[in-house]
């Protein structure tokens, strides 16, 4: 009877431990190797949430895990200091491996990598665009100073109060 307790106790502590390990994982994995300094939203409607409420444009990354492409601007976005730090700072971060229902985060397809801005008021700024007229939304690594710039235009659109 003492064996059944201990080993009953044994198994509970071992799932106890493993779903903690989990929570951990989940969390961590919404970087997705995009910057684990970053405060990821876990989807589209929390990230309109937070973009509302803190008063901060989103950034939002269409991407998939097996594209070159993705894989590519990835590596160039988590390791561009400026941006890694205006992202941090400035923006409600959201990567996205799945499709939205809005249609208006694909104003000229749906293709990856591609970048969206959505304003504090929740408008997507389909003027601010990338180098390429054809995917006006696309980026490449080479490309890096072309998005800080955009970051810099989309943090203009914060309203600014004063006290």
């Amino acid at each position: 009877m003492l064996r059944l307790v201990l080993f009953a106790l044994f198994i509970g502590l071992c799932a106890s431990a493993g779903e903690q390990k989990y929570r951990k994982t989940k969390t961590e994995s919404l970087a997705r190797g995009w910057g684990a300094n970053i405060r990821w939203v876990n989807n589209y409607e929390e990230g309109l949430f937070n973009a509302a409420m803190s008063v901060k444009p989103m950034m939002v990354i269409h991407h998939l895990l097996n594209c070159p492409h993705s894989q590519a601007l990835k590596k160039a976005f988590a390791a561009d200091k400026t941006i890694q730090k205006m992202a941090k700072e400035d923006f409600i971060m959201l990567n996205l491996l799945v499709e939205t229902e809005d249609k208006n985060l694909a104003p000229d397809g749906y293709y990856v990598p591609r970048i969206l801005f959505i304003d504090p008021s929740l408008a997507v700024r389909t003027n601010i665009v990338g180098r390429y007229k054809n995917l006006a939304y696309a980026y490449e690594p080479g490309d890096m100073k072309v998005l800080a710039e955009n970051m810099r235009k989309a943090k203009k659109l914060i309203p600014h109060t004063e006290l």
